[in-house]
């Protein structure tokens, strides 16, 4: 009745997708500390996500888990791939998440910890860009298994990947900050979102002619006709959230900013899953190559259909909870 891999490809796609909407501004909050150098600006900051920052990792759980269960060939073969890129960021976010707890206890060490938080998060979102960009230009694969090199993931394509990835989740950051905050810390931040959407609009015009040069197989599927008409909305989607959160920064709309900025990272997310679809390894293994036994696929379905409404309702319960302006006054994370 279902082609569960692609049901467990969707699923483990969605999951990603809610990681880099949620843990995405989470991150980007600790990439923009080195803006905001008074300390009860960085109070405010922190605790704007301090009751969710941890459950936001669990999409990233989940995702792990789903590929690990639903695809194990790409478990295999991608996390051999990209261990060293992988391990870097699992390192960032174990320093990130220590400065998280440790830096409202501390007081001469403060400072310390402010930096292992800016150095975590901006390291964690690097690379994670890098195994994107490592992961878009191909993994080597012979019989299954990974028959590449330690270092194939470090190319000029994987680095810039990775300070695209740093950009968009200081937008993202900047976006949830305009409406987690208001006065003078408000004010600046609406004054630095349209500089990080200039730069992000430059990173994803810069991947999107890189990546054709890269493969040409995704050069054709964009640009041949009449392909080329129907992916046409793609990047005018793009230009138009991008119009859209400079005209919100000038209004002062709070809310457009982040809502907008969303949108434009869903846009470069189906321009990703676009590109490479239906190669869960690219260039040459499939989603159907790669996936378990469908005995295997239905009974973990069946775990799936159980679990990821629980994460979404404790989820979203966490957000309405915690809703409204986070002011320096604020009890919490300082």
């Amino acid at each position: 009745m279902f082609d569960l891999p692609s049901v467990w490809a969707g699923i483990i796609a969605l999951g990603v997708f809610i990681y880099v909407m949620l843990d995405g501004f989470d991150l980007g909050i600790g990439i923009l500390f080195p803006f905001f150098p008074e300390e009860r600006d960085r109070n405010v900051m922190m605790n704007t996500v301090a009751p969710v920052w941890d459950a936001n990792e669990t999409w990233l759980v989940l995702g792990g888990a789903g590929l690990f269960a639903a695809f194990p060939v790409v478990y295999s073969a991608v996390l051999s791939a990209l261990y060293l890129p992988l391990i870097l960021m699992l390192c960032g976010l174990i320093f990130r998440g220590v400065a998280f707890e440790i830096r409202g206890k501390a007081r001469r060490t403060r400072h310390v910890w402010d930096l292992a938080f800016i150095l975590g998060s901006s390291g964690a979102a690097f690379f994670q860009g890098v195994a994107l960009g490592a992961y878009i230009q191909g993994i080597r694969v012979e019989g299954r298994e990974f028959a590449g090199g330690v270092f194939d993931w470090l190319t000029p394509f994987s680095l810039f990947t990775g300070a695209g990835v740093v950009i968009t989740y200081a937008a993202l950051g900047c976006g949830w900050l305009i409406i987690k905050t208001d006065g003078d810390l408000q004010r600046r931040l609406f004054r630095i979102m349209p500089f990080l959407t200039w730069a992000w609009l430059a990173a994803i015009g810069m991947v999107s002619i890189w990546t054709p040069l890269l493969d040409t197989a995704i050069g054709e599927r964009w640009f041949r006709l009449p392909n080329l008409f129907f992916l046409m909305p793609v990047p005018l989607a793009v230009l138009a959230c991008v119009a859209a959160i400079l005209r919100a920064c000038r209004n002062k709309n709070e809310r457009q900013p982040y809502g907008f900025a969303l949108l434009l990272a869903a846009l470069g997310y189906a321009g990703f899953v676009i590109s490479i679809w239906p190669m869960l390894i690219p260039p040459s293994v499939s989603l159907w190559q790669a996936a378990a036994p469908e005995s295997s696929l239905a009974f973990t379905l069946v775990g799936a259909v159980i679990i990821i409404p629980v994460i979404l309702v404790y989820s979203a319960l966490g957000y309405w909870v915690f809703r409204g302006k986070v002011r320096a006054s604020d009890e919490g994370y300082h």
